[in-house]
């Protein structure tokens, strides 16, 4: 809905530096540097309209004007660096030659200086030049060499000081260049692999792909390799040519047929070999508590407990008002908004690598950490999300562990309503803070932002969503919640577009959204759901986006929430018409079934599809939302398909693509290990710790929108936009909201995978030139009995059902169910059912590649 999240999201990072030596820069040159030369600045020409990644400092205001940065510098003050612009993350390199160069002109003549140095404390400057500006637009080059080292560009900068004038000034810059150096900025590439794997693990029964890079146009030979190095299975894989997301030419490799279970497997052609992989039946029994984790990890105003987390993890609470700590109990409206009242906003969790909490990305967070488990009580099994699964201050109280730590956010949802009923849309600190920053140690006053109606919304959804689940756990807490969420609504109703301000970027993300129909939507789906009540259920039915609308392949997310009532109206009983449920779960399955045809084209598995076919910023989060739709559509039809999708996806998120890394940390052999994060910044401080394991990636961003991205990734292809790095803001980000995703699927995939499947399929087809007939044993494998089945499976080719017996049988394209009759419904443990049907076909029709029963695929005889 409108623009993307990259954009609207987009967070403009101040300089680091407080006083004394700010440094030098602009952005590209006029000079066109060849690859060797290493051009460190970012957006010196500025072509593009826009100054970023460019800041300004105290006393200076700017914006491209004719192709030139042009900064209004105010008069009066003492020292040069008074006044200043510049950008970070500038790599220099100890004993490497540069080249500074710009041209400057200014409306009255005087002297600036252009600066390189260190962009944290204690400031170090690297070097130093004066130059006279005057009306005429003059070039400026000087060269130097750098005695401080910064190869990763984590705390290097350069700048222009400007101040220490009488008067008031404007001096604009263009052409701005910095070249030299010896090593690529950004630093050596990550070994990359031609075998592409799963790095964690694949499920016996279930379709098993690798992808191998490759300009061999002919088939190329693989073998799949156990432990020891013995091979176990051989074969050939597939050519697909060049994949358009990464600008590989890849081949597909299909080792389905091996299902032994086993660890450190790997995956042979030629001279290549793949990282280690396992063959198991719970693969996500870890990921689905480490993913859950996270949020523990991320709360405000508690300390987190070294016997949660291990002393590596522990770490004091924050914003607490201990020193030099600013607190969350009594936190003003920004100073324009003088809004009169104070809010007691503390708990909640840190939206993201920052010190920020963001009511419009905290309402889908905690919705999806409560739907895991809502969902699971409907449609699955629950057993895995109850008291005592997580470690937390919580276990063991007697409420659901998930359900607890849900509750962390929702509380401060709640305490971010305005008296009139409205909600503020953040609460962050005055202005950016650096890396690293502690929590407990973040010395910044704390700031409400303006009431938003998106806000407000968010709050009526996840207050709803929980006065439901809490109604007999704690109904105290349900009715608090239910009392604020129909206030909060009516509020929105009342003032439905106070959106949030676009340019209220300073000191956390503006999170601003232009269109609010989805939240309206959203919130009314769980109000209704939740109190039956005649009004929310006319503004449901009535909504444009109903019955599944808002549903698309580049999926949803914070910014676009009408996919949430869908779910909840898909999944928890309520009373609207049983026709229009089916068909808002058939907008699931349609859109599923897109993802499905786009991942057969790819060679990466990755659902997720833009107009243009970019990447946003937050690209794994939506993959991630699009792996729980495809996993809906399993719920809700059983068929085997969309669960084997779930897996691919996942395959895709951890290590299956083309830069080789999972982008979950802790999980394989090359798992990210530099997200963006004040606490978890051990590339910057070797005393901090890497992020603890099931923290998701942002992942391949097309937008570049940090100064180590653009360095490094210019006209990189969408899946290729990404790297491992702390300053990597728009690429290694992570939020609040992408976690919440990974944790509801992965949650589901250990759950279609805790055990070894319950059910065996023997199936056998006689073929002839216009048709087939299949006979089908089905066999109850588990302990206990069946007092129903369905059988579900997809036709490989384009085979049409004429004829069927033993089960009532049903079509939809290649898709097809079998239902047991009345005599054949109870099937005890080892018991089978023979059934089978005629259908038209040709010989070029390919079997159905799996089978489930009950929607769990079951294993072939």
């Amino acid at each position: 809905m409108g623009s993307s999240p990259a954009r609207r999201r987009r967070r403009v990072r101040g300089p680091a530096v407080a006083v004394a030596l700010a440094l030098v820069v602009a952005g590209g040159t006029g000079y066109t540097a060849s690859a060797a030369d290493h051009e460190r600045v970012v957006n010196g020409t500025f072509d593009n309209g826009t100054s970023a990644p460019w800041w300004t400092g105290a006393g200076t205001t700017g914006q491209v004007t004719g192709g030139e940065f042009c900064v209004a510098v105010t008069g009066g003050t003492t020292n040069p660096w008074d006044a200043l612009i510049g950008q970070n993350g500038v790599p220099f390199e100890e004993g490497e030659s540069y080249t500074f160069e710009f041209d400057a002109h200014a409306t009255t003549a005087q002297r600036i200086s252009a600066v390189t140095g260190e962009g944290v404390s204690p400031y170090r400057q690297i070097s130093k030049q004066d130059f006279d500006v005057t009306a005429a637009k003059q070039h400026f080059t000087y060269t130097f060499t750098s005695a401080l080292d910064f190869p990763d560009a984590g705390n290097g900068q350069v700048a222009f000081h400007l101040g220490g004038q009488t008067f008031d000034n404007t001096v604009c810059v263009d052409n701005v260049s910095l070249v030299g150096g010896a090593v690529p900025p950004g630093g050596p590439a990550p070994v990359t692999k031609k075998v592409q794997v799963n790095q964690t693990a694949y499920v016996p029964g279930l379709p098993k792909h690798a992808t191998l890079v490759t300009d061999a146009t002919t088939p190329q030979d693989w073998a799949l390799r156990n432990s020891a190095g013995a091979a176990v299975a051989t074969g050939k894989a597939t050519p697909k040519g060049t994949d358009a997301a990464s600008g590989d030419p890849v081949q597909i490799i299909d080792f389905s047929a091996y299902d032994t279970a086993g660890t450190g497997y790997t995956l042979v052609v030629g001279e290549d070999v793949s990282y280690p992989f396992d063959i198991g039946v719970q693969p996500y029994k870890d990921l689905r508590k480490d993913s859950l984790a996270f949020f523990y990890h991320q709360r405000s105003g508690i300390p987190i407990e070294a016997q949660y987390v291990g002393d590596t993890y522990a770490r004091a609470a924050g914003h607490l008002n201990v020193a030099p700590n600013k607190g969350d109990d009594a936190v003003p409206c920004r100073a324009d908004l003088a809004c009169g009242y104070t809010l007691d906003v503390r708990g909640g969790w840190y939206d993201a690598g920052d010190h920020g909490k963001y009511v419009v990305n905290g309402g889908i967070s905690a919705w999806q950490v409560l739907d895991t488990y809502e969902r699971a009580v409907a449609l699955g099994d629950a057993s895995a999300l109850g008291d005592g699964t997580l470690s937390i201050p919580e276990n063991h109280n007697g409420v659901p562990d998930v359900l607890d730590e849900a509750r962390w956010e929702v509380e401060f949802l709640l305490r971010m309503q305005a008296p009139n009923g409205m909600v503020h849309h953040k609460v962050h600190d005055a202005a950016w803070t650096g890396l690293p920053t502690l929590p407990s140690q973040d010395p910044q006053p704390r700031r409400l932002s303006a009431v938003s109606t998106a806000a407000t919304l968010n709050t009526a959804a996840v207050g709803a969503q929980a006065a439901r689940i809490w109604r007999t756990i704690d109904p105290a807490f349900s009715a608090r919640a239910l009392a604020a969420a129909e206030k909060a609504y009516a509020a929105a109703k009342a003032d439905p577009n106070r959106l949030a301000d676009p340019n209220d970027g300073t000191g956390g993300g503006a999170y601003n959204d232009d269109t609010v129909t989805d939240e309206f939507y959203w919130a009314a789906a769980e109000l209704y759901t939740t109190t039956g009540g005649a009004a929310y259920r006319a503004d449901v039915t009535g909504s444009p986006l109903y019955k599944g609308k808002s549903l698309t392949t580049r999926g949803f997310d914070w910014a676009s929430t009408g996919p949430l009532g869908d779910v909840t109206l898909a999944v928890v009983p309520n009373g609207l018409p049983p026709a229009d449920i089916a068909e808002t779960r058939s907008a699931f399955t349609t859109t599923a079934d897109a993802h499905l045809a786009q991942i057969a084209t790819q060679g990466y598995p990755a659902p997720y599809q833009t107009s243009d076919g970019s990447y946003d910023w937050g690209s794994n989060g939506l993959v991630a939302n699009n792996a729980m739709v495809l996993a809906l559509a399993s719920d809700f039809t059983g068929q085997p398909k969309y669960r084997a999708g779930v897996y691919e996806t996942m395959g895709y998120l951890l290590g299956r693509n083309p830069n080789s890394y999972s982008y979950v940390s802790g999980y394989g052999d090359q798992p990210v290990r530099n997200v963006h994060h004040r606490f978890w910044a051990n590339q910057l401080d070797a005393s901090l710790p890497t992020a603890p394991p099931g923290v998701l990636s942002g992942g391949p961003n097309s937008g570049l929108q940090d100064p180590v991205a653009a360095r490094l990734l210019a006209g990189c292809k969408p899946q290729k936009c990404f790297v491992d790095h702390i300053e990597a803001y728009s690429l290694n980000e992570v939020t609040v909201n992408w976690n919440s995703a990974l944790a509801w699927v992965a949650n589901w995939a250990a759950e279609k995978s805790d055990r070894a499947a319950g059910c065996a399929v023997d199936y056998q087809v006689a073929k002839w030139g216009t048709g087939q007939t299949a006979t089908l044993t089905v066999t109850n494998t588990g302990a206990t009995p069946w007092t129903g089945w369905k059988l579900g499976f997809s036709f490989g080719g384009g085979q049409k059902i004429t004829n069927g017996w033993s089960a009532t049988w049903a079509q939809n394209g290649r898709d097809v169910t079998a239902t047991n009759l009345s005599w054949n419904a109870g099937l005890a443990p080892g018991s089978t059912a023979h059934l089978g049907y005629v259908a038209s076909s040709t010989t070029a029709d390919a079997d159905p590649p799996a089978f489930s029963v009950n929607g769990e695929v079951c294993t072939r005889k």
